[in-house]
């Protein structure tokens, strides 16, 4: 066998040179062997192939002295920009806009006045709501989100038959009816307008010089997101939502000027706070919102001031009690008693203070109207409420009406059923007529925000896809669909 250095100069013979054996027709090629092996297990070679691992798993070997860590080094966190403020985005999506400058401005719109409150003529028409009527609106948080005022120029409303009916209502009871107190309760099918019939009663009950004291959601009393405390001796435990009533109060003072021309007509000394003898009524009103931790009895003096009987020297003007989503008052609340059990709605003093008025437990000497409204948007299941207001409307349905039988898998609130008993009107809002759809149609048009042709045909598909003449079905599938 050939030694190592002769296989050397072997390896280093061209590929050409071929070496002749037997016969010079037979050739053998010999291999040739590289200098250096690539596949060793040298020192070098193994060194090399380490640290070339090591720099591609990006780690480093630690030099001699050198403090190694095994902690995993964290992201930089970059700037996203400023984060909301507290309220910020509550307040943006409860922002309504009243007044949008694109739309088409109306020309021959009228707006509405108390001489046009009980006008039939005026059936099927759009009237536009009176500037200081608006403001008053908007303190009162009458406005909803939902209801579109946003695309048109100015705020208006439609007039349906309904809309004259209260118009003599208020009427009647202006004039005649000092000492007589309507309860009622708005019903009907998710977009029949419930929500928009509260603020008409609204507009025209501040276009006669009454005073609104309107709750615009219930369930903003019922899901435990304000503070709490039992009032001393109640029996049962009336709770006491002290922020809440301040800044009821504060709507109750804004909306309704007419408490400064009010001032107080007795002294009230359960006041633990000095007020003087001719103070308006607005001012403490305005007192109370200021300081939460009097609002409560501050609201009490107030309520007593407004249903103390009307005199020459002490006016007191008809009120308007309005509450929207009546179905969160009728059950437990979100709230805890000390003993960790749900507290009932009616425990709670505002709610308490309403339902009273509403069941005729609590009457208004100087006359009013009490309205409430149902939700089926955001409303919890009563099997109570629904029963006692089937009843009432077949009671006084014109026409044959099959009430709501009781289930007996249900279990039904005796306090509920008690609240709303007989002397309470329901009254269900249907769709509009045609006639009112047109008119509704044609107010669209002339906005811009309707570019068809507004003829019989068309009024009458629109009504027809709309379940009926549904107002939130109408708008949703005329003007809503075209933006």
């Amino acid at each position: 066998m050939a030694t190592k250095p002769y296989w050397r100069c072997l390896s280093q013979t061209s590929d050409q040179a071929l070496i002749p054996l037997r016969s010079p027709q037979t050739r053998l090629r010999l291999p040739s062997f590289p200098s250096k092996v690539v596949f060793t297990t040298s020192a070098s070679y193994s060194s090399a192939h380490k640290r070339i691992t090591t720099a591609k798993a990006g780690k480093t070997t630690p030099k001699r002295g050198e403090k190694q860590t095994f902690r995993k080094q964290s992201k930089k966190i970059t700037e996203k920009g400023r984060p909301p403020d507290l309220g910020e985005r509550k307040a943006l999506r409860k922002r309504i806009v009243l007044s949008n400058t694109n739309a088409i401005e109306v020309k021959d719109m009228q707006d509405l006045r108390v001489e046009s409150m009980v006008d039939m003529r005026l059936r099927g028409q759009v009237l536009g709501i009176p500037g200081p009527v608006v403001d008053q609106l908007r303190a009162a948080e009458a406005f909803k989100v939902s209801q579109g005022w946003g695309l048109f120029r100015r705020p208006g409303m439609l007039v349906r038959k309904e809309t004259v009916n209260y118009g003599k209502l208020f009427e009647d009871l202006s004039e005649a009816g000092r000492d007589r107190t309507v309860r009622r309760v708005l019903v009907g099918e998710q977009g029949s307008g419930k929500s928009m019939m509260l603020l008409q009663a609204m507009t025209m009950a501040f276009l006669k010089g009454w005073i609104v004291i309107n709750i615009p959601e219930a369930m903003d009393l019922t899901i435990a997101h304000t503070e709490y405390a039992p009032i001393p001796s109640t029996q049962p435990t009336l709770y006491s939502q002290k922020t809440y009533t301040a800044a009821l109060l504060s709507r109750i003072a804004h909306s309704n000027p007419i408490l400064s021309e009010l001032i107080l007509s007795r002294p009230h000394p359960s006041l633990s706070h000095p007020i003087q003898s001719n103070m308006s009524l607005s001012r403490l009103a305005l007192l109370g919102a200021a300081e939460p931790e009097i609002s409560h009895s501050i609201f009490l003096a107030l309520l007593t001031e407004l249903t103390a009987p009307s005199t020459s020297d002490n006016p007191r003007p008809p009120l308007l009690l309005t509450l929207d989503n009546l179905g969160r008052t009728m059950g437990l609340s979100d709230y805890l008693s000390s003993k960790s059990i749900p507290i009932h709605a009616h425990d709670l003093h505002l709610i308490n203070w309403y339902t009273s008025h509403l069941s005729g437990s609590s009457q208004l000497p100087n006359g009013g109207l009490v309205l409430a409204a149902t939700s089926c948007s955001n409303s919890l299941p009563s099997p109570s409420l629904d029963l006692a207001l089937s009843i009432l409307e077949a009671r006084s349905s014109p026409t044959p009406r099959e009430p709501l039988k009781r289930n007996p898998f249900a279990t039904y609130d005796d306090r509920v059923l008690g609240c709303v008993n007989e002397g309470i009107e329901v009254q269900r809002l249907e769709g509009v007529s045609r006639e009112e759809a047109r008119g509704l149609m044609e107010y669209w048009a002339k906005s811009g925000m309707l570019r068809r042709k507004v003829s019989e045909g068309f009024v009458g598909e629109k009504w027809a896809v709309s379940g009926g003449g549904v107002v939130g079905e109408l708008q949703r599938a005329t003007v809503r669909m075209s933006t």
